[in-house]
């Protein structure tokens, strides 16, 4: 059985999501959520805090994949480090509990839901909730790790596949 942690790192909000690939043709969504770390905490405790409770949620549902996904560059530099501390966080969690990481780019992650690279972020929320409707996603991080989620899925799927024609 894989169960698989995806993952929308954020500062302010972290989205997760949960999936278990029941077969080659079906997900099952057991739970997603938004981490919020206080803004007006120090960034230390706020990132403790998204440390502490992603730890929570791998120690309770025990994924044995992850997927995370690539941030943008952001033109301030300031905000571009902060995030970047919040996505070291973020891969630091899983790999701390012996979890295998893997990263994808918003094209990617678009491209193995959607079909484009280029879809919008309501166009991926359609999808999200059409391919995993017991979700019940509304929260845009959420929506966005379940679709990391779904990506990852994909990519172990294909990846299967090519070892068992190997």
């Amino acid at each position: 059985m894989q169960r698989i942690l995806g993952l929308d790192p954020g500062l302010r909000q972290t989205g997760w999501g949960i999936l278990e690939v029941v077969d080659a043709q079906t997900l099952q969504p057991l739970s997603h959520g938004v981490i919020t770390s206080p803004s007006s905490a120090p960034l230390a405790q706020r990132l403790g805090h998204i440390f502490q409770a992603l730890c929570t949620i791998i120690t309770t549902y025990k994924p044995t994949h992850a997927g995370v996904e690539e941030t943008f560059v952001n033109q301030n530099p300031a905000s571009a480090l902060k995030l970047g501390m919040a996505r070291g966080v973020v891969l630091l969690a899983p790999a701390h509990h012996n979890v295998e990481v893997a990263e994808y780019t918003a094209n990617q992650v678009k491209k193995a839901v959607v079909g484009k690279g280029h879809a919008s972020k309501e166009q991926v929320a359609q999808m999200v909730n059409l391919l995993l409707p017991q979700a019940q996603a509304s929260q845009a991080d959420a929506i966005d790790a379940l679709a990391v989620a779904i990506t990852h899925a994909h990519y172990l799927q294909t990846h299967q596949n090519w070892r068992a024609l190997a």
